[in-house]
């Protein structure tokens, strides 16, 4: 639900709709000689089946936020925005960059929870297992989460795998993942 209509995905405004998630079936790949095992083999359907389909220039999990390179209250405003080589930032520069990572590890996020257990060991979700995360922590738990190894039955891991950094998307996933970082 965006807040600034009470509406979900703020439909109510124009912004999004909420809509049923469609996976691909396409097979993982050989790299991966298993099925139904993971987590990530058909996310997000295994944790949640509805999101939102944001429209024009808005985007978030509730349509809330503008898209990259747009702000304002619509996000109509053109922002442009020019990243600045970091061996070239001044002191004082460097010192609002370090202010903000500290910031963001003091920082509880308002929207998103981890998971702390696999959709197996939440009983196919029926005993949740989520942590609140600070927001900088979320970075890293959401590359930790999409690279880590695969549990297997039991005790057992799949070290032989990293659906990220060897999937075809790894190139624009990587790319969102640092956008939202900025």
């Amino acid at each position: 639900v965006w807040p600034g209509d009470g509406s979900p995905c703020g439909e109510a405004s124009g912004r999004g709709t909420c809509q049923d998630v469609v996976v691909s079936n396409a097979l993982v790949g050989s790299q991966f000689p298993f099925s139904g095992i993971d987590d990530r083999e058909n996310w997000p359907v295994v944790f949640y089946n509805r999101t939102c389909r944001c429209q024009g220039n808005f985007m978030g999990h509730h349509c809330g936020e503008c898209k990259f390179g747009y702000r304002g209250s619509d996000c109509t405003e053109r922002r442009a925005m020019v990243r600045k080589e970091l061996f070239k930032l001044t002191a004082a520069e460097k010192d609002k960059f370090i202010a903000y990572l500290n910031l963001a590890k003091r920082t509880t996020s308002q929207d998103f929870v981890i998971i702390t257990g696999t959709h197996q060991q939440m009983d196919n979700g029926s005993n949740p297992l989520f942590a609140d995360i600070n927001v900088y922590d979320l970075f890293v738990w959401m590359h930790y989460y999409a690279s880590r190894d695969a549990f297997l039955e039991g005790q057992a891991v799949w070290e032989n795998i990293d659906f990220a950094h060897e999937a075809p998307g790894f190139v624009p996933w990587h790319r969102f993942f640092l956008l939202l970082w900025e």
